[in-house]
């Protein structure tokens, strides 16, 4: 892992010495051990990196967006080219399983960055006697988390570069070293210096600094919903367009006449991949209360195939947690909601057996769980999943949409009865009997689970102005 350690920054297309000796430790959460160092950056690294692509911005988006579209398409192939370092990288820093991280982690940003490729076009359209143009935002700040971090960086820096803006990208600290495989990459696919930058950092630092800098037009931001609080209150202060995918509690509604067996299995899988550390998860199972009992057996038995332990082995199906301190904070909500009165038929508080070392939960089933309760309605983050039963379909209903946040949702019944239930749902995405994700459709939440859109023609257009010239 040592020729990952970022030696710097990465401003106007080289790496860039920091102001601050300070650095910071990247952790192995396997097995506790540092594999890397990042510097730890300051506002003065921030200036450095916004000035560089301040002046890089002019030269970027006064060329062809085909032009655009050509560099991002070579992105996309360095990446390819990289696929088995990334998914290396992705396990050693965050702890998704390292099948996970060939499958999912290292890919799925090189197909989000075709697609947005693929989406470049002359924006100018005419409305009556008006040229009404879509044209570059200027610079963007990206801040990105470390659940999926390839996978999040390039959800925006794929349409920021195809539109035509520059950007200056802060990754999660806890995993912060595939930005620099990424900045390498962009180089060699001939994208100009200074149009991707990436200072290195925390949020309360770096990325306050950003959020209220007065050279950056824009704020794209995923995380927690605290954050993304604060982030729009710092930028307030300059008026910048804020873009947040922030927290969701999604809800697995299965109806009466859902195909029970493919409706549990799905919906484990949405609630115990990458460790149940994924903001789309649906960690409430809203089930009929005269197939409750039925359901649970299910999932009990589902469970036991979601095997925890080392990363690297390709029998792991959930890895360590990103981190202790989020470890231990995952752990709190599960001896909350047994404090609570909730009843744990799968997994519980504690480590794994076994595994004394790595930042390891056990997935955990509840059940006989209050609607109001803490384990149903706050964002958890971890492997652990609430079986809730519901008299009427109304009632299913009031509780999918019975929490703070509106991201993500599925429904399992006949299809049609299905797709009725999903219009009723208050979320930006949901999955009608386990369909498929598609990389054009759009993204984000309702509430206070963000707004705006990544992904797609949409997405795209959360980094273009709008001007309209009367003629």
């Amino acid at each position: 892992m040592t020729e990952h350690t970022p030696s710097g920054h990465w401003i106007d297309g080289e790496v860039a010495s920091a102001e601050s000796p300070e650095t910071i430790a990247v952790v192995n959460p396997a097995n506790e051990k540092v594999v890397a160092a990042t510097p730890a950056g300051t506002a003065a690294d921030v200036d450095r990196a916004v000035a560089a692509a301040r002046a890089a911005f002019p030269g970027w988006a006064a060329t062809p967006p085909a032009d655009r579209a050509a560099v991002v398409g070579r992105i996309a192939d360095g990446l390819q080219a990289r696929v088995e370092e990334i998914a290396d990288v992705i396990t050693a820093e965050m702890g998704a399983p390292l099948t996970l991280s060939r499958a999912a982690q290292a890919t799925l940003p090189i197909v989000v960055t075709r697609s947005f490729a693929g989406l470049a076009v002359d924006w100018t359209e005419e409305i009556g006697p008006s040229l009404v143009v879509h044209e570059p935002i200027g610079v963007v700040g990206a801040i990105t988390p470390w659940n999926f971090p390839l996978q999040q960086i390039m959800s925006k820096l794929a349409p920021a570069l195809v539109a035509g803006n520059a950007v200056v990208l802060k990754p999660s600290e806890v995993a912060p070293l595939t930005a620099r495989i990424l900045a390498e990459v962009t180089a060699e696919a001939g994208l100009p210096a200074g149009v991707f930058n990436v200072v290195y950092g925390t949020g309360p630092v770096a990325g306050e600094a950003m959020s209220a800098h007065p050279d950056i037009d824009m704020i794209s931001f995923t995380g927690s919903t605290r954050a993304g609080r604060r982030i729009f209150a710092v930028a307030a202060g300059t008026v910048k367009r804020v873009a947040l995918e922030l927290g969701g509690k999604g809800a697995n509604v299965i109806l009466d006449d859902a195909d029970l067996p493919s409706a549990v299995e799905a919906g484990l899988a949405r609630v115990f991949i990458n460790g149940g550390q994924v903001c789309g998860a649906w960690p409430r199972m809203l089930v009929p209360a005269a197939r409750h009992e039925e359901i649970v057996e299910m999932a009990v038995a589902g469970a036991a195939a979601y095997t925890v332990g080392d990363p690297r082995d390709a029998t792991t199906r959930i890895g360590p947690l990103a981190s202790e301190a989020h470890r231990q904070r995952v752990d709190g909500f599960i001896r909350r909601g047994i404090a609570d009165g909730a009843k744990p038929v799968s997994g519980g508080p504690g480590r794994p057996e076994g595994l004394k070392i790595g930042a390891y939960a056990r997935p955990t089933i509840f059940t006989e769980v209050d609607p109001d309760s803490a384990i149903a309605q706050e964002e958890i983050f971890g492997p652990v999943l609430t079986i809730i039963p519901y008299g009427d379909e109304d009632e299913a209903v009031r509780l999918a949409n019975g929490t703070i946040y509106g991201l993500t949702g599925g429904v399992f019944g006949e299809p049609e009865h299905a797709l009725a239930v999903a219009r009723r749902l208050r979320a930006g995405q949901v999955d009608v009997n386990g369909g498929e994700w598609n990389p054009l459709a759009p993204f984000g939440g309702y509430r206070q689970s963000g707004n705006g859109r990544e992904f797609g023609r949409l997405g795209l257009q959360e980094f273009l102005e709008t001007k309209a010239i009367q003629r």
